[in-house]
């Protein structure tokens, strides 16, 4: 059995409301990158957590789907995946509750019909959709094949 670990490390300095943080990977590709409430809650430029959950959904719900496709012998010429994390003020406090998948690929031999059942598939048994979906009231799919 294979087993990975990934990191990532947070700092704050100052309140929830005016002081910032940085985000750094344990790759090195964010490295202090900055973060605050403006950013988070507001249209600020700059990076957030949901953002980054979001982007980490996009990413491995492509290669779940690629990996699907493989599967059943077809090669994807192109997969775009577009996430798209809701989060809303509730009693408890700020709560996610969906994530919106958008696909579109280009898959050459492939029905629709066919299309339809991978991007499925790769949505329930892609690591971060099985690692959300007992905390968020649904996670959508809308996939498109593209000619």
């Amino acid at each position: 059995m294979i087993h990975i670990q990934r990191t990532a490390e947070s700092e704050w300095h100052g309140d929830s409301r005016s002081g910032q943080g940085t985000i750094t990977t344990g790759s090195g590709v964010f490295h202090g990158q900055p973060y605050t409430r403006k950013m988070r809650f507001e249209d600020e430029p700059g990076t957030n957590p949901e953002e980054l959950v979001a982007a980490a959904h996009a990413a491995c719900y492509c290669m779940a789907l690629a990996s699907r496709l493989s599967k059943a012998g077809f090669t994807a010429d192109r997969l775009h995946a577009k996430a798209t994390l809701s989060v809303q003020q509730e009693d408890i406090g700020w709560t996610a509750t969906r994530m919106r998948l958008e696909v579109e690929g280009v898959v050459p031999g492939i029905d629709a019909a066919a299309f339809q059942q991978y991007a499925m598939e790769a949505k329930d048994t892609c690591p971060i959709s099985r690692l959300l979906a007992p905390g968020l009231q649904s996670i959508d799919l809308t996939a498109v094949l593209r000619p």
